[in-house]
């Protein structure tokens, strides 16, 4: 495989995870990210530890999904991760539910 076909197919990799995101973004609670990846969550629990010589943070989510695209799965039940680096954690807003136009679909 050549560097062009491998740039490739790593370009079409990220837009489907992209597409992916887009679809599923509404049904999540939080957007969490670490220094190392980013995750939409539906639970998320942040705990600052010390050791002797350095802080960390463990953090701690519940059915989650990860922005990984050389993950075979990204939906994930559980999700612990240490991190050294500041960890961002987002609400994310949730707009009301919307009947379409035409009225409500039943009666």
């Amino acid at each position: 495989m050549s560097a062009e076909d491998l740039e490739k197919y790593e370009t079409e990799m990220e837009l489907q995870l992209y597409k992916e995101y887009r679809d599923i973004v509404g049904q999540f609670t939080y957007v969490v990210e670490t220094e190392r990846r980013f995750y939409l969550a539906n639970g998320v629990d942040v705990q600052v530890r010390n050791s002797d010589t350095e802080v960390y943070f463990e953090v701690a989510m519940s059915d989650a999904w990860v922005w990984d695209m050389y993950r075979p799965t990204r939906f994930v039940k559980n999700v612990r991760v240490i991190t050294f680096k500041d960890v961002n954690v987002e609400e994310l807003d949730k707009p009301e539910l919307r009947l379409p136009d035409g009225g409500p679909p039943f009666n």
